[in-house]
């Protein structure tokens, strides 16, 4: 496996090798320190970043490298040159790749002309490095024993509810995804590709339109904002009536399971897809999912860069 794509891409061993690994990266930040030493890596961004960004290149320094920050506007892109031809100059400087941008057409181009790994940092469709992350802070509250779990997300059916469902039937679980449907589903194909790698993993893939009943006995209540980056400001009203009833409340908390945790990838919108008293409560989780963003990439680069991940 040269690339993390999307989060399709990762086999189960892959998933368990980069939790593990991540694990060790947090309790042990500088234990392969000389990874890429004398290297860089590149990052890529045309939608602005706080986590993505930060927590690249703490992980690539962690590593012993260099990261080289490059925005949307500082490329020979603007005046013409190809992504093809822009991914074979990067490949010649650098040992890997990580892009945060909006086409996922455009990451999958720069896996297929680049000679070196291409980590997907959020597209409009998925966001891999994101549920690697969720995931670490799952078996922290969890451990490795998800029988008999629910886990839920709730609002708008976009790249997170889709990298959501993925990474639950990778895992086994029991995901479920709850939005109002219609165009805020999520995308048919997505959903399609959760249910067939939940045909060899034994997971349970629910797509539903009723909070209350996704939220009853879940492990993890999960939201996201409700306006993401490109989405029409014309759309604004339209989209937070239909999904103000998805609003993560103290109420909606009180179905899920006496252990459970509240999770959101953020930036958050207290008052809108989950109120203050939920993202600020106890049973928040924020701030160490947000870290561990750090620790997972840190280890994706580290496992592609050695040829280790064997991809789906």
């Amino acid at each position: 496996m040269k690339d993390l794509l999307r989060t399709a891409d990762l086999s189960r061993a892959d998933v368990e090798l980069l939790l593990e690994t991540s694990a060790e990266f947090a309790a042990k930040p500088l234990s392969a320190n000389t990874a890429l030493a004398n290297r860089t890596v590149a990052i890529y961004m045309t939608k602005p970043s706080t986590r993505t960004r930060l927590a690249s290149e703490t992980a690539v320094a962690h590593l012993g490298g260099t990261p080289i920050f490059i925005r949307g506007d500082e490329l020979q892109l603007g005046r013409g040159e190809t992504l093809a031809d822009t991914a074979r100059i990067i490949s010649g400087y650098a040992s890997a790749l990580i892009i945060r941008t909006f086409a996922q057409s455009d990451v999958d181009e720069l896996g297929a002309n680049t000679t070196i790994p291409v980590i997907n940092g959020l597209t409009d469709d998925d966001h891999p490095t994101q549920l690697l992350a969720d995931w670490v802070t799952i078996r922290e509250q969890f451990g490795k024993d998800i029988s008999g779990r629910k886990f839920t997300y709730v609002g708008d059916g976009n790249n997170m509810a889709h990298a959501w469902l993925t990474m639950g039937a990778i895992m086994g679980a029991h995901v479920v995804v709850a939005t109002p449907g219609g165009k805020y589903a999520p995308d048919a194909n997505a959903l399609d590709v959760a249910k067939e790698i939940a045909k060899n993993s034994g997971a349970t893939i629910e797509v539903v339109t009723d909070p209350e009943a996704a939220a009853k006995d879940a492990s993890v209540l999960y939201t996201d904002v409700w306006m993401s980056m490109g989405d029409p400001e014309n759309e604004r009203s339209e989209k937070l009536k239909a999904l103000s009833p998805f609003a993560v409340t103290p109420a909606l908390m009180s179905l899920t399971t006496p252990d459970s945790i509240f999770m959101h990838c953020l930036p958050a919108h207290r008052g809108e897809e989950v109120e203050v008293d939920v993202i600020d409560g106890p049973r928040s989780v924020i701030w160490r999912e947000a870290y561990h963003r750090r620790t997972t990439i840190q280890a994706i680069l580290y496992h592609l860069v050695r040829g280790e991940l064997s991809g789906h």
